[in-house]
C-alpha cells in the first residue's frame, strides 16, 4: 500500500537542496554538522531521509535526540504527517513517562535525557544506526553528554555509527573539531539556506526604569510592560503575535494582564497540556497570541506568527556551591537568541520584532547563552560520567570541559549519597541512583524514603521535589502534597504520572530487577561498581499508609524525603520564621507562612534575594530533630572546639550538625595547639594592639620597619601585622604557648620579644643604635628621640629651633637625612625641613622675623649657622 505523502510539503522544505551534501559527508567520514536555519526541515526532513523514508535510499534505524518533551513529541508528530501516518507507525517517540512506538518504528524521537540512559545500558546502542542530536546550539548539559558517550562509542565499539550534530545556530568550528576527533581537519561542515522574510526591529523600552531581574523575581513592571507592548503590536501589525518570556509564572501573569484582547491567548511551555501544544502548533483560522518560553526559539514552529513580542529575558541554571543553593536564575537573553526570536516573525511573510529595550543596550548583551556545564549543578553530570567508567571526564570530547571547582563540588554530593567511592567510582547504589533519571539527591531520596516509607508515598513527595509546584501551592510542602493529590489541573496530572514512574522504579529496584531501557531510559553502567559503604539505611516506619491517612503523617513523610534530598538543608530555628541550615546558610520564612513556629525545617526550595545574607525559603516541610539526625548523619561530628569568639578564647565540647550547634558543653583542659591557634586568630582578628605595647617596644618596631624599608637584608618586616603573626614561631615563644586567653596575651612584652627576630645569627644586630639611633645628639648638648613612624618617610627630629645654631647639615641615619621638625621655645611647631643649610639661608629670616617679637628673651641671631647653639634664654646665657 503506498503511503499518502505529502509531497508537496516535503519538497518545499528549504532543506532538502543540502540532503545529498549530508548524505555524502556521513558516507565518507561518518559524522557531520548540519546548520540550518529555523523552519527548513533539519528536524523533519533529514531524519525521514536518513531512514531511507523518503527519497529511497537505504532502510535504517534513526534515533533524533531533543533537548524538550514538548520538540520530541512536536518532531514526530510532523514527520508522521509527512508520511501520512499516525504517530507510532514509521516514526515514533519516547519522553519520561511517555512512549508511543511500533513495531515497524525506525525513526524514534527521544529527549536527550532518555538517549543517555540508553547509552549508560547499552553502550553500544544496538540496533541504531544513526543518531542526530538537535538543537545543539543550546548547549543542554544532557545534549552535550550524549555527544560525548557517542564519539567515545564510535571511537571503540562502533566505527560504523553515524552521527549529526544538528542546529539552526551553533559553533559549528567547535562541533567540526569535537566530531572529527582524531581526524584531519574536523567534521564537514553542511549548511542550508533558510527561506526567510523581512523583519522590522521596534525597539520599545519601557518609559521608566525597571528593576534588573535577580533570582527568579521579574519586577512586575517589566511584566505590565512588556503585556503593553503586546496590545501595541497587536494593534499596529496583522497575523499572530508570539511574545517570549522567561518562565511559566511570567507567562501566566502576562496573560492575566491580556484579559479583553481581540485574539485567543495560549500559554506554550514545557509543562503545558498537550492540547494547548497542539493548538499552537496548528494554523488557526482565528488571530493569536502566543505567549511562550525559548522553548520556541527554534525547537518549534508556531504557523501563522507576523510579530514577536521580546522580553530580552530568559532562564539559566545556577548554583551556589557554598551556600548549598541550586536555582533557575532570570537572566538577559543573548544577542545570538535575540535573533532567534527576531527569525521567528519572518518565516512566512515580511514582520516585526518589538524589543522590550534600547538599541544601545542590544550592544552590551552576551553574544551567545552560557553553555549549562560552566553554570550548572554538575552532580548528575559527574554521576553520568562515573558510570561511563570516566569519573573525571578528562576523556570526554566536550566543547567545554567541566569546572574544577563544580566538579569537586558534585563529587562531594555523590560521595555524600553513597553513589560513588572516594576515588570517584560508582558504588552499586550509585548505579542504581543512575537508572532513575533523577538528580543523585533526589534518587537517594527515593531509594532510601522507599525503604522507610513504602515505595508510593516516597515517589509522590519525590515527583514534587522533581518539578516544583505552582506558587499557589504554598511553601508547605506536606501542604502542596496534599492539593497535588486532589487537584485537576495541569500540574497535578504531571505530578501524578511521573509519581506512577518513579514508583514503578522504585519497586522494580526493590526486586533487583532493571526495566526496559526503551520504556524508562534506565541504564547501567560499564564501570564496575565499588563497593564503598552506602549511608545507613532507614527503618521502615510500618505498612504503607493511605493518601488519606492524615496530615500528620504527611507532615512527617514529606520531611524525611525532602530532607533525604538536601541533607544540607535540615534547619534549626533561631528565632520565629528564621533558622539556620546545616550548610551555615540562615534561612527566613515568608510573614504568611503556616511554618514559622516548626522547631526544624526540611527546606526543599531556596533561593538569596538582593542584598540578603539569608536565603529565602520557598518550600520545605517540618521534620523532627531524629529526622535531622537521621538524613544528615554525614554531617554529624562530635569533637572539642577552641576558637575565637568575642574577643577571647571559647573552648567547649561541641554536638553539631553541620553548622547547627545540637549541644555543648565547657571544656576544662582544652588542647594546647587548639588554643595556640585559637589565639593567634584572635591576633590576627583584632591586632598586635592585645600585646603589651611600651613606649619602647613601639620605638623598636618602629626603627626595625625603618630598617627594613631602607636596608633590606636582614632586617625584619616588622611594620605588618600579617608578616609578624606568620612569624609567630620566631618571636612569641614560649609565652605564645604559655598563654591560655586573652589577658594572657596582654602579659606578654612586645619589646622583649621583637628582640628575638634581630639578625643576630650575622651580628647585625649590634649596629641596631648605629644604624637606628633610638636618640640623636644635636649641637646645644640635648640627645633627642628620633620619630620612625612615618610608615614611608624620613625619621623625624623634633627640636628647638635654637638647638641647631651651627649645624651646617642635616643629620643623616643610616644614609638618609632626617626630616626636621623646628619648633619654637614654646615646643610648637615653626618650619619643616630636609636641608638644614638651606633653611638658614632663607626660610629662618621669616621664622626670625614672626617669632622674634613673641619670644624675645631668646637668642634670635642674623646668622644662625655662626651661633652658639643653646637649650636657654639670654639671661641664661649670659651668666
Amino acid at each position: 500500500m503506498t503511503r499518502p505523502f505529502r509531497h508537496a510539503a516535503l519538497d518545499a522544505l528549504p532543506v532538502r537542496a543540502a540532503v545529498p551534501a549530508l548524505v555524502s559527508a556521513l558516507d565518507a567520514h561518518g559524522t557531520a554538522v548540519l546548520c540550518a536555519p529555523p523552519g527548513t526541515g533539519k528536524t523533519t526532513l533529514v531524519p525521514l531521509v536518513l531512514a531511507g523514508l523518503v527519497g529511497g535510499g537505504p532502510r535504517r534505524r534513526v534515533v533524533v535526540a531533543e533537548p524538550r518533551r514538548i520538540a520530541a513529541r512536536a518532531a514526530a508528530r510532523r514527520m508522521a504527517w509527512l508520511l501520512g501516518e499516525a504517530v507510532g507507525g514509521s516514526v515514533g517517540f519516547t519522553v519520561r513517562g511517555e512512549r508511543v512506538v511500533g513495531p515497524g518504528t525506525v525513526v524514534e524521537v527521544v529527549t536527550t535525557g532518555v538517549l543517555l540512559q540508553r547509552l549508560q545500558r547499552d553502550q553500544e546502542l544496538s540496533g541504531v544506526d544513526v543518531v542526530v542530536l538537535d538543537e545543539c546550539h543550546e548547549r543542554h548539559l544532557d545534549a552535550d553528554t550524549v555527544a560525548a558517550f557517542l564519539l567515545d562509542v564510535r571511537e571503540t565499539l562502533r566505527p560504523e555509527l553515524r552521527l549529526v550534530a544538528a542546529s539552526a545556530t551553533t559553533d559549528a568550528a567547535g562541533w567540526s573539531r569535537v566530531l572529527g576527533r582524531g581526524g584531519p581537519g574536523g567534521a564537514p561542515v553542511v549548511e542550508a539556506a533558510g527561506v526567510s522574510y523581512p523583519v522590522e526591529t521596534v525597539w520599545a523600552p519601557p518609559a521608566r526604569p525597571v528593576k534588573p531581574p535577580h533570582g527568579m523575581r521579574v519586577d512586575p513592571a517589566q511584566l505590565a510592560h512588556v503585556a503593553s507592548v503586546v496590545r501595541r503590536a497587536l494593534a499596529e501589525r496583522s497575523g499572530d503575535v508570539l511574545c517570549f518570556l522567561p518562565g511559566v509564572g511570567e507567562i501566566a501573569r502576562v496573560a492575566g494582564q491580556l484579559g479583553g484582547v481581540d485574539a485567543e491567548v495560549l500559554q506554550v511551555h514545557g509543562r503545558a497540556p498537550a492540547a494547548v501544544q497542539d493548538a499552537a502548533l496548528t494554523a488557526s483560522d482565528h488571530r493569536r497570541v502566543i505567549l511562550a518560553t525559548s522553548v520556541a526559539e527554534s525547537s518549534l514552529t508556531v504557523p501563522g506568527v507576523r510579530v514577536v513580542v521580546d522580553s530580552g529575558l530568559a532562564r539559566e541554571p545556577r548554583v551556589d556551591h557554598a551556600r548549598g543553593l541550586g536555582a533557575l536564575a532570570t537572566v538577559r537573553a543573548s544577542r545570538a537568541a535575540g535573533r532567534q526570536r527576531a527569525g521567528r516573525a519572518g518565516r512566512e511573510a515580511p514582520g516585526a520584532v518589538y524589543r522590550c529595550w534600547t538599541e544601545a543596550e542590544d550592544n552590551r548583551l552576551p553574544a551567545f547563552p552560557a553553555p549549562e556545564i560552566r553554570i550548572a549543578d554538575l552532580a548528575q553530570f559527574a554521576l553520568q560520567a562515573a558510570c561511563w567508567g570516566d569519573p573525571d571526564a578528562a576523556g570526554l570530547a566536550l566543547l567545554d570541559p567541566p569546572p574544577a571547582g563544580a566538579m569537586a563540588a558534585a563529587r562531594e554530593v555523590l560521595v555524600a549519597v553513597g553513589a560513588v567511592d572516594a576515588a570517584g567510582r560508582p558504588t552499586s547504589r550509585g548505579l542504581r541512583m543512575a537508572r532513575l533519571g533523577l538528580h543523585p539527591r533526589l534518587a537517594r531520596a527515593l531509594l532510601d524514603g522507599s525503604a522507610a516509607l513504602g515505595p508510593r508515598r516516597a515517589a509522590e513527595v519525590v515527583a514534587l521535589l522533581s518539578e516544583e509546584p505552582p506558587r499557589e501551592y504554598g511553601d508547605d510542602l506536606a501542604a502542596a502534597w496534599r492539593t497535588a493529590r486532589r487537584g485537576g489541573d495541569a500540574y497535578a496530572s504531571r505530578w501524578r504520572a511521573e509519581a506512577r514512574r518513579l514508583e514503578s522504579a522504585a519497586q522494580g529496584h526493590s526486586r533487583g530487577s532493571a526495566p526496559d531501557p526503551r520504556v524508562s531510559g534506565a541504564g547501567t553502567s560499564h564501570a564496575p561498581p565499588s563497593q564503598h559503604p552506602a549511608p545507613p539505611a532507614f527503618e521502615a516506619r510500618g505498612p504503607e499508609r493511605s493518601p488519606g491517612s492524615g496530615a500528620a503523617h504527611d507532615d512527617g513523610d514529606a520531611g524525611l524525603v525532602a530532607a533525604l534530598a538536601f541533607p544540607e538543608r535540615v534547619a534549626r530555628a533561631k528565632g520565629e520564621g528564621a533558622f539556620l541550615m546545616a550548610s551555615g546558610t540562615g534561612a527566613a520564612l515568608g510573614d504568611g507562612s503556616s511554618l514559622r513556629r516548626a522547631p526544624w525545617l526540611a527546606v526543599a526550595v531556596a533561593d538569596r534575594p538582593p542584598h540578603s545574607a539569608s536565603a529565602r525559603v520557598r518550600l520545605a516541610a517540618v521534620i523532627d530533630e531524629d529526622t535531622a539526625l537521621a538524613a544528615a548523619a554525614h554531617l554529624r561530628a562530635d569533637g572539642e572546639e577552641v576558637h575565637w569568639e568575642e574577643g577571647d578564647v571559647v573552648a567547649r565540647s561541641a554536638q553539631r550538625l553541620g553548622a547547627i550547634e545540637l549541644a555543648a558543653r565547657p571544656l576544662r583542659n582544652p588542647d594546647p595547639g587548639l588554643v595556640r591557634a585559637a589565639l593567634l586568630n584572635g591576633l590576627r582578628t583584632e591586632g598586635l594592639g592585645l600585646l603589651r605595647w611600651s613606649a619602647d617596644a613601639e620605638g623598636l618596631r618602629a626603627r626595625l620597619g625603618f630598617l627594613h624599608r631602607t636596608l633590606g637584608g636582614a632586617w625584619p618586616d616588622v611594620a605588618d601585622d600579617g608578616a609578624l603573626l606568620d612569624r609567630a614561631d620566631d618571636w612569641l615563644e614560649p609565652e605564645l604557648s604559655r598563654a591560655r586567653r586573652r589577658a594572657d596575651l596582654g602579659r606578654i612584652d612586645a619589646g622583649q620579644a621583637l628582640n628575638r627576630l634581630l639578625p643576630w645569627a650575622t651580628g647585625e644586630a649590634s649596629r641596631l643604635d648605629e644604624l637606628a639611633p633610638e636618640r640623636l645628639e644635636v649641637p646645644s648638648g640635648s640627645r633627642i628621640r628620633l620619630d620612625y613612624s612615618a610608615e614611608h618617610g624620613q625619621p623625624v627630629l623634633a627640636v628647638k629651633l635654637q638647638e641647631l645654631f651651627g649645624l651646617a647639615e642635616t643629620p643623616e641615619v643610616a644614609g638618609v637625612p632626617v626630616l626636621v621638625h623646628l619648633l619654637s621655645p614654646a615646643g610648637r611647631p615653626a618650619a619643616v625641613t630636609a636641608d638644614l643649610a638651606s633653611f638658614w639661608q632663607g626660610g629662618y629670616r621669616a621664622v626670625r622675623a614672626e617669632l622674634r617679637g613673641r619670644y624675645p628673651k631668646h637668642p634670635w641671631p642674623e646668622d644662625p649657622s655662626t651661633a652658639e647653639p643653646t637649650r636657654h634664654t639670654n639671661a641664661r646665657l649670659r651668666r
